[in-house]
């Protein structure tokens, strides 16, 4: 069969954001449908909350065991696998006839969805050399924006105008297209080296991060001192203890956490999973205050929060290009700094007549902000990781922002649920903005500190990635030159 021969870089961009897109929206996507699937089931909403935690926990399962997947066996095979699996679950999921069915089908698509984003990132920063990481990251910003803040929208209309069935099916024409066209377009990576399966590692890590994932999830939920949450919590951080022992043991361990000693790599992705854990905290507030505060509809709801991705495209073209200039650490810093500001004025939104609208302009001066933190601490944490490492520190690096999401989530969630979402009046049960105001105000504090962590970043570090294409050539030229002439060239 013919290939298409096109640029690698812009082959992997397709098939990268394609899938990401699929694999980020489902989540927002599914979250809308959650009320419809309680009536259709006939299921509490906490018993359909199954159907979230089931795909997150498998997820987590699998994330460990993605980059050495992908070096062993090739990261165009698993890529293509990964979709396979993702959009066949994904159909499975909207033939599903009763709540067990679909939560069985959720962990199948967690599966795909595990192996997907760590293999497709790697591929992206192998493609891309260390002087145009940052153009990789704004290709990434386009699905980690546009699907959060597009999936609201397009669930409501799907359960509104169709079936909860849709917001499944959605996901096959994009997981088709994906597949068709990486598996014409896209070249196979294999690591002359990946080492064996690290069955310890793949157990401890998997079923450790699992434990935990359940546990920050629901922990908001159903209490945080409930016996599952509290068992499910200590072991998963038992098991993630014994394996930080084991992996650092390893000579090539599958959870290489030998690549926390490069500085840059460690300081970047601890201050991304603060931010992460501060933005997407801030959106699950943002949408439950639509709708439960503000008593807006979920489409209402969805196309309000749309601002927001508007936001992030346009402030990752400005971070962009200022970054070859300044560098991350002054970017971050004010990008974080900007995000709690106007995270903060979210807690004093009333119920005014321009509430709304107050809320809009927030929601995009905060997706503008937060593209300057997600934009150069992709670009910069790989800058010093070897393209044989890259796989393990993508594993590492979504590993790490999945945790933070949930972290996140289950903070303010918490101080939702402890201060109360409604209250007594004489009239009766009236929104309780004191909930939402509070949950703003902790994210903006979340924030603060990772403005503060940012400064340690060393923009030094990260000179590779902030170097312009001509001067990028002439360091490549420089070091050929200093080669003995009877070294083999590079791969």
């Amino acid at each position: 069969m013919a290939r298409l021969r096109l640029n690698p870089k812009i082959s992997v961009s397709v098939v990268f954001v394609s899938a990401m897109f699929m694999a980020i929206m489902d989540i927002t996507i599914v979250n809308v449908a959650l009320p419809t699937l309680g009536r259709e089931f006939h299921v509490r909403p906490a018993g359909v909350e199954a159907v979230v935690v089931a795909f997150l926990v498998s997820l987590a399962v699998f994330i460990p065991a993605s980059g050495w997947l992908g070096d062993r066996f090739g990261t165009k095979r698993v890529l293509l696998t990964a979709i396979v699996i993702f959009t066949g679950a994904s159909v499975l999921c909207g033939l599903a006839q009763s709540l067990t069915q679909l939560v069985l089908f959720r962990i199948l698509q967690g599966v795909g969805g595990g192996m997907l984003t760590p293999v497709g990132m790697a591929m992206l920063f192998r493609t891309f050399p260390p002087h145009e990481r940052i153009r990789a990251s704004r290709i990434l910003v386009t699905p980690t924006a546009l699907a959060p803040a597009l999936g609201p929208v397009v669930g409501g209309l799907l359960v509104t105008e169709l079936s909860w069935r849709w917001v499944f099916y959605v996901n096959v024409p994009i997981g088709l297209f994906a597949l068709a066209f990486g598996f014409l377009a896209l070249d196979e990576h294999r690591e002359p080296d990946p080492g064996r399966f690290d069955l310890p590692g793949f157990i401890l890590a998997g079923a450790g991060l699992a434990s935990v994932m359940y546990a920050v999830s629901e922990g908001a939920f159903r209490g945080w001192g409930s016996t599952s949450i509290v068992v499910s919590g200590l072991v998963g951080a038992a098991l993630l203890a014994v394996m930080v022992v084991v992996e650092l043991r390893q000579d090539q361990p599958m959870v290489d956490l030998r690549l926390f000693t490069d500085r840059l790599f460690r300081t970047t992705t601890l201050v991304f999973f603060v931010a992460v854990s501060a933005f997407l905290g801030t959106l699950f507030v943002v949408a439950l205050f639509f709708q439960d505060g503000l008593g807006a509809s979920p489409l209402l709801s969805g196309l309000s929060t749309f601002p927001e991705a508007l936001g992030v495209m346009l402030g990752a073209q400005v971070a962009t290009r200022i970054y070859p200039r300044i560098g991350p650490r002054r970017i971050i810093a004010a990008g974080l700094t900007s995000i709690a500001v106007f995270t903060a004025l979210m807690s004093l939104i009333g119920f005014g007549a321009y509430s709304l609208w107050e809320m809009r302009i927030l929601m995009f001066v905060l997706g503008y902000s937060m593209a300057h933190v997600f934009v150069p601490s992709q670009a910069a944490a790989f800058a010093t990781i070897s393209s044989a490492s890259t796989g393990r520190g993508s594993t590492l690096f979504n590993a790490n922002r999945q945790l933070g999401s949930a972290v996140g989530v289950a903070l303010l969630g918490t101080i939702l649920a402890t201060v109360g979402v409604v209250t007594h009046t004489a009239g009766g049960l009236v929104p309780n903005l004191s909930a939402y105001h509070l949950a703003f105000a902790t994210a903006a504090v979340i924030a603060l500190l990772g403005a503060v962590m940012a400064l340690a970043i060393k923009d030094s570090d990260a000179a590779p990635s902030m170097r312009k294409p001509e001067e990028a050539a002439d360091a490549e030229a420089e070091t050929a030159e200093r080669e003995p002439a009877t070294q083999p060239a590079s791969a």
